[in-house]
């Protein structure tokens, strides 16, 4: 089980899960299921999700309106979590409300009115799984340097050759930093990816990574069958990696200590 951190670093928990649209290559690509399916949905997510909020995005026509979240559905009305759907894409979102085991069970428990209200399963081809942590730190990359950061708190090298800066009037520090990588993983089958920015939340600079696991194509299990499997092996790698790189004073701080 996850530890529990009374600081939690957490921006937002995101799992995502797209299928594929019907129509050619070149032509417009649509769900010719959605708007039933979104009805149906409806019913089943309401006694659970009782504030639903229609997009802007719900006005775009369906010839381009492919993987675009049209409806969000709450707890409560501006509350989290949520769930998102639109023609091809499904989420289910936490923020500071986030505790991984009522994330896990919300997750399932959406996952199965999900395929209760498709009224054509055999139709239905999933193309991505995804579960995405973001998280962000404060730090100030104006005056700080951030390869000393990720150094010395969240174990990473990353540098540039001295003779780049030496007399050539360019800053070493970083003006702003973006950075991402990918490896292939096997339970789940799939990739794990890093990703770090400098930002801004609330007008304080901070540092902001994401840890994502996706799964796509062939890789995916057979599902719905299959899906709690995939979701705690996502979640246990990410979860593995996450702590694994806060060990030390990032731990103490966002543990209260």
């Amino acid at each position: 089980m996850s530890k529990e951190l009374k600081n939690k670093p957490l921006v937002e928990a995101i799992f995502e899960m797209r299928w594929k649209l019907q129509g050619g290559p070149t032509g417009p690509q649509i769900d010719p299921h959605y708007k039933l399916f979104l009805g149906r949905l409806y019913d089943r997510l309401l006694p659970d999700y009782p504030e639903h909020e229609q997009l802007p995005t719900a006005n775009v026509p369906d010839e381009i309106a492919g993987h675009i979240v049209q409806h969000r559905f709450r707890v409560g009305a501006g509350s989290w979590p949520l769930i998102q759907i639109g023609p091809g894409i499904f989420t289910v979102n936490s923020a500071t409300d986030y505790s991984w085991m009522p994330f896990r069970k919300r997750v399932i428990a959406s996952i199965d009115k999900f395929y209760e209200a498709h009224p054509k399963v055999s139709d239905l081809t999933v193309s991505h799984m995804i579960l995405r942590y973001i998280d962000a730190v404060s730090f100030d990359f104006t005056k700080n340097n951030v390869y000393d950061f990720l150094r010395e708190y969240l174990k990473m090298g990353v540098s540039f050759p001295d003779n780049l800066f030496s007399s050539t009037g360019v800053e070493a520090k970083p003006a702003n930093f973006t950075w991402q990588t990918s490896f292939n993983c096997q339970s789940p089958n799939g990739l794990i990816s890093i990703r770090f920015a400098t930002a801004h939340k609330d007008n304080t600079p901070v540092l902001v990574w994401e840890t994502i696991v996706e799964t796509i194509g062939k890789d995916l299990p057979e599902l719905p069958v299959h899906f709690c499997k995939w979701l705690d092996a996502a979640h246990k790698i990410t979860d593995d990696w996450f702590f694994k790189m806060i060990e030390g004073e990032l731990e103490r701080r966002f543990s209260g200590a």
